[in-house]
């Protein structure tokens, strides 16, 4: 990109790091250092704000940058993800924002341990939140990275290296000084800066094509090489059994993993009671629905008026095909237009990281201290100081965030975030489900759930094309593939389910009929909630 398109964006990057910053230093001088405070904003939000900052939490790089990328590089196929992300949210309308608002206090840990044996439920759920942040968190810094990486020219490791790492270092400062309140306006601010982008790009791939939609597919199409299949099933998914089987796993990870999601459950205990949980979600839903039917167009608008083929050429994964787009829509590479659009979307596309890894961390933090360590320690962590192992768990966490994502810099973020949606579907779905509507589950059943899902998930990946044995792998010099898929959520989902009944049907442990009970009233009822 020319010197005009760096320096604008950058600015750009500037501003928004500069309100954000100011917002985290202004709630670090009003906070009185508690756990409700650091974890639930005093859970003061109102359900229209809670909905825009669960919409900013959800609409990630992988939505804006590489959902949008799949849809150009595979047409049809690509509108799996966008069709999963949205779908997602009807189970959690129904089946968990009142009922977890009402069961729980900070961590998906404090639903499950309602009723079971605290300490082992504790670290199986918290071990497991903190393993699904993390891969998510290495979605964006790999979508950061990629966006920076074609501001710069496209070829620069050393860009790449230090916008991740930079990335890192704002999230860990946004958490740790400002907690859940600097968090929720951060994603509050990126939510209309997103939805606002995402709006005016739209209308500007309608207007190039006089508001014909089927213009734009068969234009799309045209320029895919692949014609009219470019419009139909098949193109990613469907060539072989193994692909086939593929989508499916997606499919189902991508509709049940939202559901266990740490950082969506945090989000629904910052409003103060379980009805205005669940109208957030209905916020949450028309703003999220809105935003993945904008991105169908963008998507096709890129295959049609970028093409596939310079979209390849700028990143194989096509992380970066809705910065190429705002360019082409401005006018090109050498116009005033382009070069403000451009520097707009990656702007949007930055806060849009930054927003996600905040609250991402926040969550997996939270699990840390509020489930692992609380529960490891003897005597139990006072509130202040496991407040203040949090921070510190932001610190680490950000590390491992910074060198996954370094490592996995060449893989489509949407497909990432796949695979933690596949492990939170098979890891925290099934003992959420159980816990929140099984009479007889017990607590071996709670552990064997979490593990029985959590260990098969990532051995499937590890042995998975995405690790090794083939060109884009993570590891493409050695080969020890030897599970054909790769998104593991249609082997992993049903064991962690088959696991939580198989220990509850084999513990000697009987369950706790008036702690059930209790459970079932209180998160049908919110009578006893905090």
């Amino acid at each position: 990109m020319s010197g005009h398109h760096q320096a604008l964006a950058l600015l750009l990057f500037g501003v928004f790091v500069a309100i954000t910053l100011t917002i985290t230093t202004m709630v670090s001088r009003n906070r009185h250092g508690s756990a409700e405070e650091f974890y639930a904003g005093g859970r003061l939000f109102s359900p229209m704000e809670n909905g825009f900052a669960i919409a900013g939490d959800y609409m990630s790089a992988a939505s804006f940058l590489g959902v949008t990328g799949l849809i150009a590089l595979f047409g049809y196929d690509g509108l799996l993800y966008v069709v999963g992300f949205l779908v997602a949210w009807l189970v959690v309308l129904f089946f968990v924002a009142e009922l977890v608002r009402n069961c729980g206090r900070f961590t998906l840990a404090d639903v499950i341990a309602a009723r079971m044996s605290k300490r082992p439920v504790r670290i199986a759920a918290g071990a497991s939140s903190v393993t699904v942040s993390v891969l998510y968190l290495v979605a964006q810094m790999v979508g950061a990275g990629s966006l920076v990486a074609l501001l710069f020219g496209g070829t620069s490791t050393a860009s790449h290296a230090w916008t991740v790492i930079v990335v890192g270092a704002l999230m860990v400062i946004y958490v740790s000084l400002g907690g859940m309140r600097a968090t929720t306006w951060i994603q509050i601010v990126k939510a209309i800066l997103l939805l606002g982008g995402t709006v005016a790009l739209t209308v500007l791939v309608l207007v190039r094509f006089h508001g014909d939609a089927n213009a734009l597919l068969r234009t799309a199409a045209e320029r895919s090489g692949h014609g009219e299949a470019f419009l139909a099933p098949g193109l990613k998914y469907g060539g072989t059994w193994t692909a086939r089987i593929d989508f499916i796993s997606l499919g189902l990870a991508l509709v049940l993993g939202t559901a266990g999601l740490p950082h969506i459950l945090s989000r629904f205990y910052t409003v103060p009671t379980a009805r205005a949980a669940r109208r957030s979600v209905v916020w949450s839903v028309g703003l999220i629905g809105g935003f993945y039917l904008m991105t169908i167009v963008l998507g096709f608008g890129a295959a049609a008026v970028v093409g596939p083929d310079a979209v390849r050429e700028s990143n194989a994964a096509g992380n970066t095909a809705v910065p190429l787009l705002a360019l082409k829509l401005g006018g090109g590479a050498d116009s005033t237009g382009g070069t403000v659009l451009f520097a707009m979307v990656a702007a949007v596309a930055f806060a849009t990281i930054l927003a996600v890894v905040a609250g991402i961390t926040l969550a997996s933090s939270a699990a840390v201290a509020h489930d692992l360590y609380a529960s490891l320690r003897r005597p139990r962590a006072k509130p202040r100081s496991e407040v203040a192992v949090a921070r510190a768990a932001a610190v680490g966490i950000g590390v491992v965030a910074i060198a996954l994502g370094l490592l996995a810099r060449d893989l489509n973020v949407a497909f990432l975030v796949g695979l933690a949606f596949a492990v939170s579907a098979s890891a925290n779905l099934p003992v959420l489900m159980y816990a929140l509507f099984w009479r007889s589950f017990t607590t071996r059943g709670a552990v064997w759930a979490v593990y029985g899902g959590l260990v098969p998930a990532l051995g499937l990946v590890l042995l998975s094309p995405v690790v090794s044995g083939s060109p884009g792998s993570l590891f493409p010099g050695v080969d020890f593939q030897y599970f054909p898929l790769q998104n593991p959520g249609i082997v992993s989902i049903p064991l962690g389910f088959l696991a939580g009944w198989l220990g509850t049907v084999t513990s000697a442990e009987p369950a706790d009929e008036a702690k059930h009970a209790e459970t079932e009233v209180r998160s049908l009822t919110g009578a006893g909630a905090v």
